[in-house]
This record gives C-alpha cells, structure tokens and sequence, in this order.
C-alpha cells in the first residue's frame, strides 16, 4: 500500500505544476460525457469548444434549479443531468427551501471523485508519514445510514459518507471498524452504543475520521463505560484524526485534553455530499490543497456576484490571493454551474491551496460588518485559549437596531469546560473578534454602532436536542455556526424553555 500511494503522488505533483491544462481537460471531459444528455442537449453541449462557451450557454444553478431534474432521476429516469441511471443519491441538510436535497452519487463520481479523493488524503499522509498504518491496523469512521427512496424503491438514499462505507473498494474493507452493520446503523445513541461495546478492547485501532462532534459524543460514551481517563488509555496505538465539515478550532482544545499526545497527527480534508474538493498538503497546514483532477471543473464568485441574479463567475487562473469567493463546481455528478454555498480564499497559487471560510448562508452582515465563519472559529479558538475554556458548540445571530437602542450580535454558547468568569470571556471573544475582523472592529469602534456582543450560556445538550427537534439528527447535519436573520436562534431559546 505505500508504494501504491506513493505513484498517486505523481498525480498530484502533475496537477499542481499544469493546474490550468488539467482544468481544461477535466471540463472537455464533463462535456464529452455529457452532450447527449437532456441537459446537454438543452444547453448546447456540443457546440461548446472552450470555457468561455460554458461560461455563456450553461447557467449558474442552485440546488432548486437543478431539483425538477433531480427529482426524475430519483424515479429511475436515464441521461437527465449525466449519461445513464443513477441509483445513488447523497441526503445533506443544506442551506435550501427543503428539509433536505439530495444529490447524485454517479458510479462515475463515487469512484473518481470521493473515494480518489480519500486516496488522495491517505497518500499525502503516507508521503508526510512514512511510518503511518492505516493498511496494517483498524481505523474507525462513523458514518450515517441508507434507505430505500419510498417514492421509487430501487433508489437508495443516505449520507454520502454511508454510500462510501456500503461501496468500500475490497481492499479498504479489512481496515474498517466498527463493522459494517453497526456502521450503518440508522439510530444515532444506538450506534454509538454499538461502537463502544464493539471497540472498547480494541488496542487495534490507529486513526479515527469524520464530524468532530459525533467523535466527542462517542468519546465521552467511551469514558463513562472504561472508566478511563483519556482516550489514549482505552486505544493507545490512536495516532490520526482525519476531520472536515466543520471548523475544527473550536473543537482542537477538548481534542487535546481527550487524546494528551504531542505528536498526535491532525489532518483535515474538504469533503461534501456535492465531492470531494481539497485535502492537506503538509502536516500542520492551515491551508488545503485543492483537487483539481478528481472529475470537478472549477469557477469562482466574487462576493458582490453572490446575489446577482445573473452572476458573473471567474476561473480559477483569475482568482486572487485573499479575497472571499463562492465555490461553483460543475462535476461527473451531473451539478452544472453549481452553487454549492461554500466560501473561501486563496492562500497561494501553484499550488492553489484555499481555506474554507464559511457558507454563503452562514455570515452575518446586518451592520456591514461582514463576519465570516473562519472568523468567530478563530476567535472563539483564541478566547478559550485565554480563559482555559472549552466550547463545544455555539451559534451567532444579529441584534437589529430598535428605536433607540444599538445593534449587535447575540452568541448562544456551549460550554464543555466554562470559564472561571463568563463576563470575562465575552468582553475577550468581542475584542478577538474585533482584531480578527476589520470591519467589526470599525463597527464597534466606541460602541457607536454596535454594542458588545452578548453571550447566553446553554445546558448541555441544548444543541442536540433542537437538531434532534428539527429531524437533522445525523452525520451530515450540523449546528449553523452564523445566520444573517434570528431564526435559528430564537428557535434554539424555545426548545431550551421547553425543556426547562
């Protein structure tokens, strides 16, 4: 196995030395593949001869204009948005008018986009680790479920991480824990029952993947059942968390404090229903490298194109270094000019690496003051740092100017460890927050415009409990960080009054 990840790494060199040809390549491929479908043939496939052509004859699309189509191949119709049927189709919650979407998971875009994509993870951990043994012991991952599509039987639905897990190429299949029958599982305390009684003995295990907050969940159950003290005692050989989903700097404190190891390797991959986008390069990285041959053609949205009704994309040899961009992504998948709701920056170029900066949906700009995700994780990472604190989930939301009071944000909060003073640490999270973010600060400034935030602490549990509430209990769902409206969280203030 190391020598076989060791010629992936070619790949990957040659598309950080030729990114622009391979780009290239990939959307003359997408289109090829694609002509003689019905959206194909609406949008012209054929006559497309360069990136400019897509870029004039193919829309932008969102999940709901693509969903009519989307719809029809759940119901088992062929050559729709991409060649043949598809039987596969990845749930995610998303940012969209339904209780959740769904997105196609072609065999073509299932075994050289998500699961090249994991190579790929696995080969850049071998090229920075030599002495890894992700090939040699086990390695647990907690995946979500599937189920027949009630509508149309043959088609199976469930979180992408499920599909992977069900269609895990024979030789990744020795290496997985718990099994394959508790991994599936579709009750989530179940499961991680399950997982415990299962791997409780297991010194076998060596890395461990997925959502940081079903990791914690399952580490606390661990530590109640073994009576240990950390995760370590239980699995002494744990030496990989792979994460992606979510931020990880609110959650790297009570990581440490569950896995006490200095040379504990933590590496993240960017990784959706919709593909599987850019993985770390370097161990230590704060940046991801971006995937540019795994079957998805790249273009950009500045900020100001976000709600353009007609937005004007640009490609990647365009993108500038710092600036906030929507990701558009058109792939073997059959999501064409596909706004996939995820914003973020360049931190070089050849490689072209990105950090994730939040969602499109998920910042708050009710003042101007244009907070981004990447933004309150930092500052929250830092203020824990100061106060000795841990948080385990929060979510943010704008307090709109009243006759004659002031506006700013209100921060719900979970705390895994609380600080020693709450007025402490919020009066340190806003001024974080203020050094993070310029435009905050400008607000800010003497309280003229905004006041301080305020923070509200929440029971434990609190978040779970209104996700359970809301039915987005599960893997692909999490806790919206910022919401530019109060929805979510006057929502989260009445499930916690019920429950009082």
């Amino acid at each position: 196995m190391r020598w076989y990840l060791k010629q992936r790494i070619g790949r990957i060199q040659k598309f950080i030395k030729t990114p622009h040809e391979v780009q290239s390549q990939v959307l003359r491929d997408l289109i090829a593949a694609t002509k003689h479908t019905e959206w194909g043939k609406t949008f012209g496939y054929g006559s497309i001869k360069s990136a400019e052509d897509f870029a004039k004859q193919v829309p932008v699309s969102n999940y709901d204009d693509l969903k009519p189509y989307i719809q029809r191949m759940m119901h088992g119709e062929k050559d729709i948005l991409w060649g043949g049927q598809v039987k596969w189709f990845s749930k995610s919650s998303g940012t969209t008018n339904d209780k959740s979407k769904f997105i196609p998971v072609t065999d073509k875009n299932l075994f050289s986009n998500h699961i090249r994509g994991n190579w790929d993870t696995m080969s850049m951990l071998y090229h920075n680790k030599p002495d890894a043994r992700v090939f040699a012991d086990k390695n647990l991952l907690l995946v979500g479920s599937l189920d027949a599509y009630e509508e149309y039987p043959k088609t199976t639905i469930g979180d992408i991480s499920a599909i992977m897990a069900h269609r895990m190429p024979a030789v990744g299949r020795p290496f997985y824990a718990p099994d394959f029958k508790t991994g599936l599982m579709s009750e989530w305390e179940k499961k991680i029952e399950r997982t415990v009684e299962l791997t409780k003995d297991d010194e076998s295990l060596y890395m461990i993947a997925g959502v940081p907050t079903w990791n914690i969940v399952l580490f606390r159950r661990l530590l109640e059942v073994t009576g240990k003290e950390h995760i370590l005692e239980v699995w002494p050989n744990l030496s990989v968390y792979v994460h992606g989903g979510v931020g990880f700097a609110p959650y790297k404190e009570q990581f440490k404090q569950f896995l006490p190891k200095d040379d504990f390797v933590y590496t993240e991959a960017y990784n959706a229903s919709e593909g599987f986008f850019a993985t770390q390069q370097f161990l230590g990285d704060e940046d991801l490298l971006l995937l540019l041959n795994n079957g998805v053609y790249y273009e950009f949205l500045p900020m100001e194109e976000w709600d353009s009704e007609n937005p004007i994309a640009i490609p990647l040899k365009d993108v500038e270094i710092g600036k906030n961009y929507e990701m558009l992504i058109s792939t073997n998948a059959g999501l064409w000019r596909y706004k996939i709701g995820d914003t973020v920056t360049f931190t070089s170029k050849y490689p072209y690496k990105i950090k994730i900066t939040g969602r499109t949906k998920q910042f708050i700009n009710a003042f101007g003051e244009e907070v981004m995700v990447e933004n309150t994780d930092k500052a929250v990472a830092l203020t824990c740092e100061e106060t000795r604190s841990i948080v385990s989930e929060y979510t943010v939301a704008p307090i709109y100017f009243t006759k004659n009071g002031k506006g700013g944000h209100q921060w719900l909060v979970e705390f895994e460890k609380e600080p020693e003073n709450i007025l402490d640490f919020t009066k340190r999270l806003d001024k974080n927050l203020q050094t993070i973010n310029s435009d905050y600060e400008a607000k800010r400034y003497k309280s003229m415009a905004l006041e301080q935030l305020r923070l509200a602490v929440l029971p434990k549990g609190t978040f779970h409990d209104w996700m359970r509430s809301r039915g987005k209990f599960g893997v692909q769902n999490k806790i919206p960080r910022l919401a530019n409206h109060r929805n979510y969280l006057d929502d989260i203030l009445r499930v916690m009054k019920k429950n009082v």
